[in-house]
């Protein structure tokens, strides 16, 4: 059941107790939402659950919202007795006075029932799960745009009592940027008349990377302005070495996979970039919130399943219109051609175009 609380509910002081663990993507995208609460209810103190490694990413934070790193697999929050040691916890430090269940699973379901227990109630985002299934089936797709996760997560701050005006510029401000000390650690500072793109040409599942042997020659092709210097993005072994060859086969092009820089230091970084290209990734969504300019590729996945990055509007999204797509909300479902052409038709001169005409638009 999805409740709809009073306004008294949660506005006029006190603290709200949030939780959404997840994804990295999933958690960038609450930043908006999240920065636009605490200024809309500056006598509202918010405090965020969170995984440990998430924390960084609520950059300049306002100083009514706490995130809060709870590490699920340690043995202390385990199963049944580990939420309820989490409530009990919340309550001891926090008394909050309404909880806002922004996961909406089983862990998170636990921890709102234990908080009722206490008296505390709560109200959970909708996500649609139903409407997900009929966009995505391999027949009789529902082809209709669903609601955007970020107005998911604003409505439940609305039947939490607590109606939201956008109040987000960015992570570092309209007026302002990140000084290029918070990225010393990556690069000097920008020269004049360089032109600063990230690639992040990676994501969790296969049904979302643009073919690595393509995106080699993206990145050929914008290095062929003498102006352009490309930061690659990407994690683990082999991400790492694939990069590192693009590295070493192209001009001022530099890999900061395995480096480990940090979400801080990477989206000071971010914010200095003229345009990020990525995959519907998490760093879609960290380069979105740091007010880079940035292109996304799209296969597997679709725009219509709510995940787009904030402000990024259609011009910004490179994709075909094949029939199967979406086949999955995630991209985590096996190819029914098995060849991914939602994404190997896509070609690499389309996408050098789009970036260009992204960086000559400002």
């Amino acid at each position: 059941m999805r409740h709809r609380l009073s306004p008294s509910s949660a506005a006029g002081g006190g603290t709200v107790l949030l939780a959404r663990f997840s994804a990295i993507g999933d958690v960038a995208m609450t930043v908006p939402v999240l920065y636009s609460a605490c200024r809309c209810y500056p006598d509202v103190r918010f405090v965020l659950l969170t995984r440990p490694t998430m924390v960084p990413i609520f950059a300049c934070a306002p100083p009514n919202l706490i995130p809060v790193g709870i590490d699920l697999k340690a043995p202390a929050y385990a199963g049944v007795k580990g939420m309820r040691r989490l409530a009990a916890e919340m309550v001891r430090d926090y008394s909050p006075r309404i909880f806002i269940d922004l996961h909406d699973v089983l862990r998170t379901h636990l921890l709102g029932f234990f908080l009722r227990l206490r008296g505390i109630p709560c109200t959970r985002i909708d996500k649609a799960r139903g409407k997900r299934r009929a966009l995505t089936r391999p027949h009789n797709k529902v082809m209709l745009p669903l609601t955007g996760m970020r107005d998911r997560y604003a409505d439940t701050f609305a039947r939490a009592g607590l109606p939201l005006q956008e109040r987000f510029d960015g992570l570092f401000g309209a007026r302002c940027a990140a000084p290029p000390e918070a990225f010393a650690a990556i690069t000097t500072p920008k020269p004049e008349g360089e032109i600063w793109i990230g690639i992040a040409p990676f994501a969790a599942h296969e049904g979302k990377i643009y073919p690595p042997e393509l995106m080699e020659q993206v990145v050929a092709g914008l290095t062929a302005d003498p102006a352009v210097r490309i930061f690659l993005l990407g994690g683990g072994p082999a991400e790492t070495e694939t990069l590192a060859a693009w590295a070493s086969r192209y001009p001022h092009v530099r890999s900061l996979a395995g480096q480990r820089y940090g979400f801080a230091t990477e989206l000071a970084l971010f914010n200095h970039l003229d345009c990020m290209l990525t995959m519907d990734s998490a760093n879609m969504h960290l380069a979105a919130i740091a007010a880079t300019p940035t292109i996304s590729i799209w296969g597997a996945t679709h725009p219509y399943c709510g995940f787009t990055a904030w402000r990024q509007t259609e011009a910004d999204m490179v994709q075909l219109p094949i029939p199967c797509r979406p086949c999955s909300v995630f991209g985590d479902r096996p190819c029914a051609g098995q060849n991914l052409q939602c994404l190997r038709a896509i070609r690499p001169e389309t996408i050098v175009a789009r970036v260009k005409e992204k960086l000559s638009n400002g």
